[in-house]
């Protein structure tokens, strides 16, 4: 019976096995399935990511620098060269190399670690079109399966022909024939045998061993190659030799004549590889959000704008995104891509400044404050845990008392400090995260602008007051579809709700007025017309100038500066500085982005108010409309500033009297 009971148990053991294996087998054949047509259409040629624009038309390839060639258009010595070093067995095998792959175990085991990856050459192009860089088992055995195919359905002479056009050799150079032009200033058919050799050595390890900043261990790589060579036959020995002796002159990395749009396609190139990894399988298509004549203009403020500055050395940034949607319009991330690719619209960290201050200002409005809520006592505002530092505004003066909306217009620093101490730091860091400006620092000069933001970050930010209190994540890559059509990535547009309406239309008016009366007035008197809003940023000592501006169709944000931190220049105000550049920006952009009127949301309610004294207005007065949520305080008081009618006056005085009274009697009845 134990022995019945133990076959039992052993043959269910079995058939267990045998069911996951056909269950493996079936998911391996549906697996490569999928990849036999994509292998298939390698038959005609290396193929290639293209990434289109916002409206449509084809833009820019992925490897724009890759220039691809036949197999016949490659030296002999370079073929031979790769092949030697690595892939001995290439014409033997049939995509795996069970001899390679027993040869690295053993090295591995051997030296204690990874050592020789055991990978052929068609292996390896399996990888690099198909798959990610990954070190796992899983990966492996796809790549196994995908080698196979390619094997089964291409000649080892298309084979060689695709991996020399798409093998990365560092820099951002992809294929042999670029890598030659690059290095020797020479087509791959007439490379020497040193050069060759040299070429093939950087496969293994090309961020290392390139030869731009590590002429020495390309060089000793290259020698190995030579060996290599002469140990299967492809060289004799006074070839390998005289090889040796040699040293092959490089030229200087060259950057791409065209350099326009760099910077998007840059930035487009890079989420592409966060995302697919940084290889790619040929004929996929990127659809993205930048609208090229947008990134035109924006490439043209900057340029013009720095022009004027007569600054040299001085860099800036621009970025433009639809406060709908976040789409991500244009992008610019420096002066010059050919002598600096450092992209500062999005990795460069700089202090704000004043234009962080709307971030205080909202947080203030959505605990109960108005736009014309009264900040007193501005002379003496004290600084919790630092009595020796505080605040000053640009111009030196300083009145004792102010409402939100003329600090704002004004820019006034004690104002945003003091308005910090009283609503605390809590609500304006939580804002300030919620909105994607993570790290702030909880000092008393938070309201100063005293953290650090990149400039898309912030752009993207301030899409909170023309999107009426919802927040947009900024997108470049709408949507990717491989080779066969079908869809493998969408981004949806993301939106937030980050303030309530009332609140973010509130803040727009504020911010229209500072470009209307305030800080940012410059662009009126620079040309732009329409609905604009926006906020003025300088750091101390002129080190950056900010500003960030909005219609209802854009949100642009200009940053400029040195990347060392330095003085700009004197009296580099943003208004001087900034301002000029969002201004052309804005103008060139004008009928591709028409602005319309901010939409008032509902549960505001309007009065007529003073301009000047911010209270209800008499006769003689410049008036304006402001807006109150529930809750507010509506000023009662009549404008004093104004001489106004006698009636008015009068009618005013009555008032007084009567709400005196009506105080007194209910202070009355209110004791015990």
């Amino acid at each position: 019976m134990t022995l019945f009971r133990s076959r039992r148990w052993l043959g269910g053991i079995a058939l267990g096995l045998v069911l996951t294996l056909a269950v493996a087998g079936g998911l391996s054949v549906v697996w490569l399935s999928r990849y036999r047509v994509a292998v298939h259409q390698l038959t005609r040629g290396m193929g290639d990511t293209i990434f289109y624009d916002a409206d449509g038309q084809a833009w820019f390839r992925l490897d724009e620098q890759r220039h691809d060639v036949a197999l016949s258009e490659i030296s002999a010595d370079l073929q031979h060269a790769v092949v030697a070093i690595e892939d001995r067995r290439f014409y033997r095998h049939p995509g795996i190399d069970p001899i390679g792959i027993v040869r690295a175990m053993f090295r591995d085991v051997r030296g204690g670690g990874p050592v020789e990856g055991g990978s052929t050459l068609t292996q390896q192009l399996a990888r690099t079109l198909f798959l990610s860089n990954v070190r796992t088992y899983g990966r492996k055995a796809k790549e196994a399966g995908i080698a196979l195919l390619i094997e089964a359905q291409l000649t080892k002479s298309q084979i060689l022909e695709l991996y020399l056009n798409r093998v990365y050799l560092s820099a951002g150079v992809y294929g042999v024939e670029t890598m030659s032009e690059h290095l020797f200033r020479k087509p791959a058919r007439t490379v020497t045998l040193p050069e060759a050799a040299m070429i093939a050595g950087l496969i293994r390890a090309p961020s290392v061993l390139s030869p731009w900043s590590n002429y020495e261990g390309a060089l000793e790589r290259s020698h190995l190659v030579l060996k290599q060579m002469r140990e299967q036959g492809f060289i004799d020995a006074d070839q390998a030799e005289a090889a040796l002796r040699a040293r092959p002159a490089i030229q200087p990395y060259r950057q791409p004549e065209d350099t326009r749009f760099a910077w998007a396609k840059d930035y487009l190139r890079q989420q592409f590889r966060n995302e697919f990894g940084g290889d790619h399988p040929p004929d996929w298509q990127v659809r993205t959000s930048f609208r090229q004549p947008v990134q035109d203009a924006a490439e043209r403020a900057i340029a013009a704008g720095l022009q004027k500055l007569h600054r040299p050395g001085l860099e800036a940034a621009l970025v433009a995104l639809d406060p709908s949607t976040g789409d991500i319009l244009a992008l610019v991330g420096g002066s010059n891509y050919a002598e600096s690719t450092f992209n500062r619209a999005v990795r460069s960290k700089r202090q704000p400044g004043s234009a962080f201050k709307p971030m205080v200002y909202a947080a203030a409005l959505a605990h109960g404050y108005s736009p014309v809520s009264v900040l007193s006592n501005l002379q003496g505002v004290p600084a919790p845990e630092n009595p020796e530092w505080a605040p000053r505004s640009a111009h030196g003066e300083q009145l004792d008392a102010m409402t939100l909306r003329a600090a704002l217009l004004e820019s006034n620093n004690a104002a945003a400090v003091h308005l910090q101490q009283e609503i605390g730091s809590r609500p304006v860091l939580e804002l300030a995260s919620e909105t994607g400006l993570n790290d702030m620092p909880d000092v008393p000069s938070l309201a100063l602008g005293t953290g650090v933001v990149s400039p898309l970050d912030l752009t993207a930010a301030y899409s909170i007051f023309p999107g009426l209190g919802e927040l947009v994540k900024p997108r470049g890559i709408l949507q990717v579809l491989n080779a066969a059509g079908t869809e493998v990535s969408y981004r949806a547009s993301q939106r937030q709700r980050i303030l309530s309406p009332q609140v973010a239309f509130q803040m727009t008016t504020m911010l229209r007025d500072v470009v209307e009366r305030g800080t940012g007035n410059s662009a009126r008197a620079l040309g732009v017309r329409g609905p604009i809003a926006g906020k003025t940023g300088t750091t101390d000592d002129y080190h950056d100038a900010w500003f960030v501006g909005f219609s209802t169709s854009v949100v642009a944000g200009v940053w400029v500066g040195f990347d060392q931190p330095a003085p700009i220049g004197h009296d580099a105000y943003a208004a001087r500085v900034a301002v000029p550049i969002w201004a052309d920006f804005m103008k060139r952009t004008a009928g591709l982005l028409p602005a319309r009127e901010f939409t008032t949301p509902s549960g505001l309610r309007t009065e007529d108010m003073c301009s000047d004294s911010y209270l209800k207005p008499v006769d003689g007065c410049p008036t304006y409309t402001e807006y109150f949520k529930d809750g507010d305080s509506v000023p009662s008081e009549l404008c004093p500033i104004h001489q106004g009618s006698l009636k008015q006056r009068a009618t005013q005085g009555i008032e007084g009297v009567f709400r005196s009274l009506g105080r007194s009697i209910a202070g009355i009845f209110g004791r015990k």
